[in-house]
């Protein structure tokens, strides 16, 4: 098969492909709660919430899980969600690509 633009932009987001690090799925959210404490801070007007607490919910099985995690977790995760996202992006374009690619080669050959 020549190489034509569309190839050429195939093999450069193969080529991206590894240089993303490691990847996570789901979502990270901080978040700030009241306690059961009656007394407490958070239970005045206005409330002064505890927190910020950091949350990873992600599907494992088709159930909705979520952990807790430290700040510096969170920053970890974070960047590993944003290299899933990206790679999904990447692989997204390399499915348009391929299917006109593929498309062209089809039409070009008998059946």
């Amino acid at each position: 098969m020549p190489a034509t633009a569309d190839t050429l932009r195939y093999s450069a987001l193969k080529r991206s492909v590894l240089s993303i690090g490691f990847i996570r799925r789901g979502s990270l959210v901080r978040r700030f709660m009241p306690c059961g404490q009656p007394g407490c801070r958070c239970r005045s007007k206005p409330p002064r919430l505890h927190g910020p607490y950091y949350q990873w919910t992600r599907k494992i099985r088709g159930k909705t899980v979520t952990v807790r995690v430290t700040f510096a977790e969170a920053k970890q995760i974070s960047e590993w969600i944003k290299n899933g996202r990206q790679l999904n992006g990447i692989l997204s374009r390399m499915e348009k690509l391929s299917l006109r690619i593929t498309a062209r080669a089809l039409g070009a050959t008998e059946r």
